[in-house]
Parts: structure tokens; C-alpha cells; sequence
């Protein structure tokens, strides 16, 4: 992965020493999104030429995880938003190896505090649906 090809974010990444505190901005930024939409909450992304960008995977990505895993992951929500609006950076794509019909994308971001996080997205090919599934720090 090349890092010069980072997304810089104005966003900072969330603070927070434990996990209800960081979940409590965290959803309360993802609540002010769904208030916007009648439906599945979502943003528009540059890259993907405006096109909707589904969030409600990402919630359901993160029960899945351990606590100090989502506390990590959490932090980096608002910074993954902008990339997902924001960016028109070219990430890294791949078909999907369990799914032939999907692609993953994988985008690269910076924050502020020069953190790199990795952003990833599923589009369904036959449905030309997009879903924010992940977003993690690099280690």
C-alpha cells in the first residue's frame, strides 16, 4: 500500500478513555446521519461520483468484534466519514474471494495527528449497492 496516497482528514479521531464514552459521540454523529434520511442511513461519496454509501453494516460489523477492538475502531468513525465523502484517492480493490459479485475497496487515511486508518467498503455488483464495513488503524 503506497501511503503517500493518504487521504489527510480535517477530522480528529475521537477522545475518550473508555468504551462508552467513545461509543456515546460515535453514535450520536451516526444518529445525526440517520435523521437525515427516511430509510437506510448513508453518506454520498466523491469517489464513488456521488453515489450513496450505506452505514448500517458497520454497526452490525462491530458487534461482532471484541471490546477493545470496537473502542479502537470506534475512534476513527468521524475520520472514515470524511474519507468516505471526501476522498477521490483511488484505494485498493479486489474482487471478493467468497463472493464474485462484490468488490472490496480498501481506502487509506491520516488524521490530523498523522494516525493512518484504513477504510473498507463493499459495493454489490448486481445491485450497485455500497456499504462502509470497516475502518481500523494501521499498525
Amino acid at each position: 500500500m503506497n501511503f503517500m496516497n493518504a487521504y489527510r482528514t480535517r477530522a480528529e479521531k475521537l477522545t475518550g478513555t473508555d468504551y462508552h464514552e467513545v461509543y456515546v459521540k460515535a453514535f450520536a454523529l451516526y444518529k445525526q446521519i440517520k435523521s437525515k434520511s427516511k430509510r437506510r442511513p448513508y453518506v454520498r461519496s466523491h469517489y464513488f461520483k456521488n453515489s450513496k454509501v450505506f452505514l448500517e453494516l458497520f454497526w452490525h460489523h462491530l458487534d461482532q468484534k471484541k471490546w477493545p477492538d470496537r473502542f479502537r475502531r470506534m475512534k476513527y468513525f468521524p475520520c472514515a466519514l470524511e474519507l468516505i465523502q471526501k476522498s477521490r484517492i483511488k484505494p485498493a480493490s479486489k474482487l471478493n474471494p467468497n463472493k464474485s459479485s462484490e468488490i472490496l475497496y480498501r481506502f487509506i487515511g491520516m488524521t490530523p495527528d498523522h494516525s493512518l486508518f484504513l477504510v473498507q467498503i463493499k459495493e454489490n455488483i448486481r445491485k450497485d449497492q455500497k456499504w462502509f464495513m470497516s475502518v481500523f488503524p494501521w499498525k
